[in-house]
């Protein structure tokens, strides 16, 4: 699995146009599915006398979850080509939606596939693109004694304190790097009545 990934900072916007036809564009950082069925839901609203809604997305560290939808595009000519953009650059958590106003000429599927090519090239190309390390989440519990040793760990593998709840025990959640975590997960589990999640 992935220790760091590429993404995109901010949301940017791109422009092509061919033909009459206006090609507006659109990258944004995503984090999941809901997210992004939100997002399109909101352009289509807001982009409601546009002809086409078209878009791709991918997700998580490893690149493995994607979808490219054409919105009535013939087949392969939209989602396809803004996905391919999104692959170039090797990013993920990034949604691309490219919305077309149609000029009146026909652009064949070869022009098809340049324009939503082109207009995610320009979205993409004015993004910040930024890496960042993949952290793994965790939980840990303990009795007010360990206290010191857990929080010395956490300091140590450089993990980053997200809650901390105090009852009867302490209930500590927290992040970090992937590239620690092994090593951390290990030093936790060695000390005596620490449990970790």
């Amino acid at each position: 699995m992935a220790e760091s990934y590429l993404t995109i900072k901010n949301k940017s916007e791109g422009l092509y146009k061919e033909k009459g036809s206006k090609f507006l564009s659109f990258a944004i950082p995503v984090s999941n599915i809901e997210e992004i069925k939100e997002i399109l839901k909101d352009y289509r609203k807001e982009f409601y006398d546009a002809r086409h809604v078209c878009y791709a997305y991918m997700l998580g560290a490893d690149r493995d979850e994607f979808r490219a939808n054409d919105d009535g595009e013939p087949s392969g000519t939209a989602g396809r080509p803004i996905l391919g953009q999104i692959n170039s650059r090797n990013l993920t958590n990034v949604l691309v939606i490219v919305v077309r106003y149609f000029g009146g000429i026909l652009l064949g599927t070869g022009g098809l596939i340049v324009a939503y090519k082109q207009a995610a090239a320009d979205a993409l190309d004015l993004a910040e693109i930024e890496e960042r390390k993949v952290e793994c989440m965790h939980k840990v519990y303990f009795d007010y004694p360990q206290m010191n040793d857990v929080m010395r760990i956490l300091k140590e593998e450089n993990a980053s304190v997200k809650d901390t709840q105090y009852t009867n025990g302490c209930t500590v959640y927290f992040e970090v790097c992937k590239a620690n975590d092994a090593r951390l997960v290990k030093r936790m589990t060695d000390l005596r009545l620490v449990k970790l999640d």
